[in-house]
């Protein structure tokens, strides 16, 4: 047997970013009552403003909230949360002296909790404290906050930031971000996920699909963000095609929301490419919901960057890595595999009906200002800006 420091060599060093405590199961949503005793009796539920409600989860819920004699107040999300969507649930609940707040919701549920949570511990509005637009740094104060996703793609149970925007001319898509704001819980019930309707799946999916394959490719990737990464790209490929397609099947939902779980554990530490580079500057500029613009990019912008690579190029042979997770075969050439790679995702594209830009109102002349506003973040090759024009264009 090798010795441990020969096993361990060439690894390189690396860091790992604490966790939330993860609670994943059917029925496991049944457990947060008595969850939440653990920090408090005043819990501020901040949730989306139909599919949670429309469920059979719910009321049973908030029975056992009632039988528990523990006291509510509900905070609706109607979209992606802005500046000024956080403050207002702020001023209202400040004098509640809330104890714990949890999000129950997809994405855009979480970010909110997650800010909410934290903006109850400082002073000014929450502009003043996030990347690029405050000046402030977060205290890292905030108070309890538990995350129960609803949708399996954003990863936000398992990250430190909340993503909060304004969209339009002059707008902005910046995070609220501090090691303290990582979830105490991540609470994942799949059946909370089984209503969810088949484009919200595909586009979730999609997202979770993306930072999983941007983390594993990612220059700042670890052998411990490779592992998990191979992990939530495993569930990806045996089981997201069922989820979108067969919505009651419990099997599928739960592996891609552990996927989706994993993605965002390796986000955070190591990462993102260019396709999350355009969610800043896209999504600052239109309304896109996250996963949509994650799953129109996500095919040209792996195209192109295969295309820079050398074939000795530690990402390739990571593409090829996934070609072969995917295809499911053996012995063939890593060409084969990155273009059946590459084939696959445009495929689900189709497959899944993921809409062009021009559907959610972008315009030609906003691209040259868009591709100049994107970062190449972490992706191993960096893209020029007229490959960033020809990513939009593809898909206006």
């Amino acid at each position: 047997m090798p010795k441990l420091a020969e096993k361990m060599k060439g690894m390189g060093s690396f860091e790992v970013a604490r966790g939330p405590r993860l609670i994943f199961g059917s029925g496991k949503l049944m457990e947060l009552p008595k969850l939440v005793q653990g920090w408090g009796q005043r819990i501020l539920l901040v949730t989306g403003r139909r599919s949670l409600q429309q469920g059979h989860e719910w009321p049973k819920l908030l029975e056992r909230l009632e039988g528990q004699k523990l006291k509510w107040w509900q905070y609706e999300v109607p979209g992606e949360p802005n500046p000024a969507m956080i403050d207002k649930a702020v001023k209202q609940f400040k004098e509640e002296s809330i104890e714990v707040v949890v999000g129950i919701g997809g994405g855009s549920v979480l970010d909110a909790g997650k800010a909410i949570a934290a903006m109850f511990c400082e002073p000014l509005c929450v502009r003043n404290y996030l990347e690029g637009v405050g000046d402030r740094k977060p205290s890292g104060k905030t108070l309890p906050f538990i995350a129960v996703p609803t949708t399996a793609g954003t990863g936000s149970e398992a990250t430190k930031n909340a993503v909060l925007s304004e969209v339009g001319q002059g707008g902005f898509k910046k995070s609220l971000r501090h090691d303290g704001y990582i979830p105490e819980v991540a609470l994942i019930d799949s059946n909370l996920m089984l209503n969810s309707p088949a484009h919200i799946t595909a586009y979730s999916g999609m997202d979770a699909f993306t930072q999983l394959l941007e983390s594993f490719l990612s220059t700042q990737a670890s052998p411990y963000t490779d592992a998990l990464a191979l992990e939530g790209l495993a569930g990806i490929a045996s089981s997201l095609q069922q989820a979108v397609d067969e919505g009651g099947d419990l099997s599928a939902r739960e592996n891609v929301a552990y996927a989706a779980f994993l993605s965002g554990v390796c986000l955070a530490n190591a990462g993102l490419g260019t396709v999350h580079g355009f969610a800043s500057s896209l999504g600052a500029r239109i309304h896109i919901p996250h996963g949509a613009l994650c799953g129109t990019l996500m095919g040209i912008c792996n195209r192109l960057t295969v295309e820079g690579l050398q074939p000795k190029h530690v990402a390739w042979q990571k593409y090829a890595q996934i070609g072969r997770l995917f295809l499911k075969k053996e012995g063939k050439s890593p060409e084969y595999y990155i273009t059946g790679l590459l084939n696959q995702i445009e495929d689900w594209i189709e497959d899944f009906e993921i809409p062009r830009l021009s559907h959610f109102g972008l315009q030609m002349e906003e691209i040259p200002h868009i591709a100049t506003a994107t970062s190449n973040k972490f992706n191993p090759v960096q893209l020029t800006e007229e490959e960033r024009i020809f990513i939009l264009q593809t898909r206006l």
